[in-house]
């Protein structure tokens, strides 16, 4: 019986996933909101020199449904083939939304996430997660930016006068 349950929920799951594509994305992130938010992107690191990048996809793509996994662990493969990682202070933060689950998780690359705990990052998930769920993506987006933001300039602040160099995209990466 338990693997019966285990299979309905891998399932339901692929369903899910298999019934959004690229347009889903477009729909929930249209072009205007593409460039408002590379505007916010742009805004937010020049008060810091930390880099963020925004990833939305509509869902997994089946490899990672068969076998079971997490959008955490997609967000992770992201920030890693998006190449948030390779900052010059090592303090890129991956935004990444998957809308077949309006799950969002946030990655930081090891020179923030030893300052900033994981508790941190929980709490802005979770304030985050009320808009994401009312599929209102612009505010849970927005709002996940300038948190983020809010520590880059904590931690990693822009000195007036040092080079500052562009080192990711500002817009948002729609998958």
């Amino acid at each position: 019986m338990t693997q019966q349950r285990n299979w309905g929920a891998t399932f339901s799951r692929i369903l899910r996933h298999r019934w959004l594509d690229e347009s889903d994305t477009r729909k929930a992130i249209p072009p205007d909101l593409v460039e408002r938010l590379a505007r916010r992107v742009a805004a937010s690191e020049r008060r810091h020199t930390g880099e963020v990048c925004i990833y939305v996809e509509a869902s997994l793509p089946m490899s990672y449904l068969w076998r079971g996994a997490s959008a955490r662990e997609r967000a992770i493969a992201m920030f890693g083939k998006l190449r948030v990682w390779d900052t010059e202070h090592n303090n890129g933060v991956l935004i990444y939304l998957l809308l077949a689950e309006r799950a969002i998780e946030i990655v930081a690359d090891r020179g923030l996430g030893e300052r900033v705990p994981p508790q941190e990052w929980q709490a802005i998930v979770g304030r985050m997660s009320a808009a994401l769920r009312e599929g209102r993506f612009e505010d849970g987006l927005t709002q996940a930016l300038e948190e983020v933001s809010a520590l880059l300039v904590e931690h990693f602040p822009a000195v007036a006068g040092k080079a500052n160099p562009n080192e990711l995209p500002d817009a948002p990466v729609l998958g």
